[in-house]
């Protein structure tokens, strides 16, 4: 076989790659900066491919792949890295995908998340959810929160569900306990069900992916604890429609009072590829839960949550549109990438034409001041 593991491992940390691609008929393939491109060398034969994954996948994952299709575990390169790995069957053959995940948590300021989330992390009680597609870099946002929950507040008991752990919190100034799904616990809806007995005071749920799980992170939070949690939407609206809509009808009115009374906010992020530098840039939309949205969500008018996010500036609400325009204007983003990412891709167009002309007068005007002096 012409690739080592090692080797793959190497380069995806050498050229700071997020995710390394192993399939049959194809040279092993790693993802920069959202672009994906072929190592060069041989495509993959079914064998190669069989034999990179049994280098760092056990008997029992294997065993979970032939039963059920595929695996998830985590998997440390040495001190050099940590890889979430999902193994799976493709046309018969194995194939794989290692994500890297970052080894340095980064600070709020580093993300880029404005300073009005950081005064969630303090908040005694309440849900607060981060959302977007994935990839989005949810898990880094979350694990970058919950370091500084570990490193500034006294005395906490932090609990993490998740699946598989990715980054790992050493006990700093709170004490961490972090619960593997498929090792530590069989999912998350039983684990959310034994974590009020553990004595957390705040617990983080990976995903919030089943009825059970969501109803189960909603009591927590209702029981004095901060919850963290993720789910794969865009948007406060749609976060909020989603959770809701996981309940029968006859409960959704009821859980839409329990969520307009925990809910601390919704905090939505996609990650775009920057045109000044290599690399790409976090933006965010941020609810924070004011009476005036637990009042929408309360009546069943998450629709108008929106307007009220546009004038929430005080209360540290920021829209994704404006996110997005702040970025074009700083020359980090695409104008395509605003319009395709915007929640309104209409108004964005009026707005971003309206700017472009603004632009364009000040630099006629400013041109024209400096004209021939007269004698």
């Amino acid at each position: 076989m012409s690739y080592a593991m090692s080797d793959l491992l190497q380069l995806v940390v050498s050229e700071g790659a997020s995710d390394l691609h192993i399939r049959v008929a194809t040279p092993p393939t790693i993802r920069v900066h959202g672009i994906l491109h072929r190592v060069e060398g041989p495509a993959l034969t079914s064998d190669d491919a069989e034999e990179l994954m049994r280098s760092i996948t056990s008997e029992e994952h294997i065993q979970h792949v032939r039963e059920r299709g595929g695996a998830d575990f985590g998997f440390a390169f040495g001190d050099a890295a940590r890889f979430r790995v999902s193994v799976f069957k493709a046309k018969g053959d194995f194939g794989l995908v290692l994500r890297q995940i970052p080894s340095k948590l980064l600070t709020v300021e580093q993300i880029g998340i404005p300073p009005s989330v950081k005064e969630l992390l303090y908040k005694p009680r309440g849900l607060v959810l981060v959302t977007g597609p994935t990839g989005s870099g949810k898990t880094t946002t979350l694990a970058s929160m919950i370091n500084i929950i570990n490193e500034e507040r006294d005395e906490v008991h932090i609990i993490t569900i998740e699946d598989p752990i990715e980054y790992y919190h050493k006990h700093k100034r709170a004490l961490v306990t972090q619960r593997e799904i498929g090792v530590d616990v069989p999912n998350f809806a039983e684990a959310l069900r034994r974590v009020l007995r553990q004595d957390p005071d705040v617990i983080l749920v990976g995903e919030m992916r089943d009825l059970e799980t969501i109803d189960a992170a909603i009591t927590a939070a209702e029981t004095g604890h901060l919850v963290f949690g993720t789910l794969h939407t865009t948007g406060a609206a749609k976060t909020i429609d989603r959770v809701v809509n996981a309940f029968p009808t006859t409960q959704q009115e009821q859980i839409r009072i329990q969520l307009s009374t925990v809910l601390q906010a919704v905090i939505s992020q996609l990650l775009i590829p920057r045109v000044d530098k290599p690399g790409r840039v976090a933006v965010f939309e941020i609810m924070v839960n004011t009476p005036s949205v637990a009042a929408l969500i309360r009546d069943n008018k998450s629709f108008r949550i929106q307007s009220d996010i546009q004038t929430g500036a005080k209360y540290g609400m920021v829209t994704l549109d404006s996110f997005l325009i702040e970025k074009y204007l700083a020359g980090m983003i695409a104008r395509d990438e605003v319009i395709t990412k915007a929640q309104d891709s209409v108004s964005i167009q009026a707005k971003l034409q309206e700017l472009e002309l603004a632009q364009a007068v000040g630099s006629e005007s400013s041109a024209g001041s400096e004209g021939p002096a007269k004698s």
